[in-house]
């Protein structure tokens, strides 16, 4: 079963740059202990909104709209696909992910995750 793991972004992430060194290193640890263990598909950071675009349909009109985003609790800021045996070893994967940012970023940090089991083709 597939899933994603969704980190998502708030108004520091989005004002932060790139993460610091030491969480890229601890992370880096734990996507390579994912590999190890073939449940890693893809994990990707994504750029601050400010370089992004919202396509918005409706009304027969479609609006493209430059970021950064007002709403920062709305998006998202990196995911990683892991294929797991059930939900269950999805939701411990993602704790342990967002873990490493509490136990780096410190007792301040404030963050937020989602796993969400993507759609799999009849037959994949």
């Amino acid at each position: 079963m597939r899933f994603m793991m969704i980190h998502k972004a708030d108004a520091n992430t989005e004002s932060m740059g790139p993460p610091p060194p030491e969480l890229m290193t601890a992370l880096g640890q734990l996507i390579g202990e994912f590999m190890a263990a073939g449940k890693l598909v893809s994990s990707e950071g994504l750029m601050p909104s400010a370089m992004g675009a919202r396509v918005d349909v409706g009304g027969g009109k479609t609006i493209v709209r430059d970021g950064p985003f007002a709403e920062a609790k709305e998006l998202i800021g990196g995911f990683a696909i892991i294929d797991v045996a059930d939900k269950a070893e999805a939701v411990e994967l993602a704790r342990r992910w967002m873990q490493i940012h509490a136990d780096v970023l410190g007792p301040g940090y404030r963050g937020s995750g989602e796993v969400r089991q993507l759609f799999e083709r009849p037959g994949a």
